[in-house]
């Protein structure tokens, strides 16, 4: 049974979790059991060898850590359908909005839960994938640990952070893309086609975050190395901050930080 996977719930994010574990090649698909009321979504998984099931007690029964990646209002009846099977089992929780507490007091406080929150960037493994956890032990997190940076990278953080990393990794996304629609568009007004100026915006907005990642440098060092004196850099940027640039992403963050918070 050792280090074998039942994803509960077989959904966009359950179905990507599986398919990069498999891809990744961390666990073979014969490790891997996910559910699903209607499996016939989730029949190319099975192809691949993944073990698929309508049956949440026998699927977490075969496997000793066990992904929750089920819709937020199904949280409560599934945790209690399942608790009886979940005896030395380790729980990873995926739901939004689920907090390791609402877990407890539904199944009892003496089980290992973590709390993961990857974006929709784990659809291509490149997820940022928030974690915290309750009653783990050293080995038990680095498993985990070792499990997400399959779909990216992880950070571990404090849960009282969940939701201000929600903004930051989760709307972020969004954030991001809208900074790249809007670099496209004018893109098109200087002169490119939309299909060449989507691809030059996109993969300048890759190697940025990828010379941040592999370098650790803070951004001020990068941005340095492209502004030149009087050059055409430092006067778009100058003209980008003179419209309130960094101030209206950084209101937009608050602002959305406010709206989960205030909504809890």
């Amino acid at each position: 049974m050792s280090n074998k996977i039942t994803i509960i719930g077989g959904g966009n994010l359950g179905t990507a979790i599986a398919e990069g574990l498999i891809n990744s090649g961390f666990t073979l698909p014969s490790n891997i059991t996910i559910t699903k009321r209607n499996i016939e979504t989730l029949l190319p998984l099975a192809d691949k060898g993944v073990n698929i099931s309508t049956d949440n007690i026998k699927a977490v029964q075969f496997a000793n850590y066990i992904i929750l990646a089920i819709k937020p209002f199904q949280a409560k009846e599934v945790l209690q359908q399942i608790q009886p099977a979940l005896n030395n089992k380790i729980l990873i929780s995926v739901v939004t909005g689920l907090w390791i507490k609402d877990i407890i007091e539904t199944i009892g406080n003496n089980f290992t839960v973590f709390r993961a929150m990857p974006n929709t960037a784990i659809a291509i493994q490149e997820s940022i994938t928030c974690i915290s956890s309750c009653n783990a032990t050293e080995q038990q997190t680095k498993f985990v640990e070792n499990l997400f940076n399959q779909l990216g990278k992880t950070v571990f953080i404090e849960e009282k952070l969940m939701d201000a990393a929600t903004v930051l990794g989760a709307c972020g996304t969004a954030y991001a893309m809208r900074y790249i629609r809007a670099n496209i568009q004018g893109g098109i007004e200087i002169g490119f086609s939309a299909k060449v100026a989507s691809l030059i915006a996109a993969q300048t907005v890759k190697g940025a975050a990828e010379l941040l990642l592999q370098k650790n440098t803070h951004p001020e060092q990068e941005i340095d190395k492209v502004t030149t004196p009087k050059g055409c850099t430092i006067a778009g940027l100058n003209e980008m901050e003179h419209q309130g640039f960094s101030s209206s992403l950084i209101k937009g963050l608050v602002t959305s930080y406010k709206k989960i918070v205030n909504d809890m």
